[in-house]
């Protein structure tokens, strides 16, 4: 498969806070929690990055145990994003908006040997779009009608 794939979504602000977003026929909600200004309705964008993540792994994680010919069984992923909000709501430029650290745990009731287990991680680290993504800059253009 060398054809060059293209997602996209589409929204409509609903409030400061709650966005509704389609894509590919599914309709998203995504919302704030009370204490940033939203309604709780729906996770929030960073929250989806997080998610988007965790679904990403889980099919990289897959693929990668069939071509490395064991069979990964209960798989639960497990991720927590730090971030600091100044820049978000502009009190501070010191530190970057998105997340400064994130950290992903496996779990599996699979029995791997080491060595591969090894070699299974950081093929998933390396082949997964989402943590591209994630760990280097990607360019982005913004335009206005």
């Amino acid at each position: 498969m060398s054809k060059e794939l293209k997602f996209s979504v589409s929204s409509v602000s609903e409030s400061r806070a709650k966005t509704r977003i389609q894509t590919r026929g599914f309709d998203l909600t995504v919302d704030e929690p009370e204490s940033l200004g939203g309604t709780n309705q729906a996770p929030n964008p960073i929250e989806y990055i997080l998610a988007g993540y965790a679904g990403c792994i889980n099919v990289v994680a897959h693929i990668i145990a069939e071509e490395l010919d064991f069979y990964l069984e209960n798989l639960k992923i497990n991720i927590d994003g730090f971030l600091n909000p100044n820049r978000l709501f502009g009190k501070s430029l010191d530190e970057r908006a998105g997340y400064k650290q994130i950290d992903v745990r496996l779990e599996t009731t699979s029995e791997i040997d080491p060595e591969l287990k090894k070699k299974w991680l950081a093929e998933i680290s390396h082949r997964c779009p989402v943590n591209d993504n994630l760990t280097n800059a990607t360019p982005i253009s913004f335009s206005i009608n």
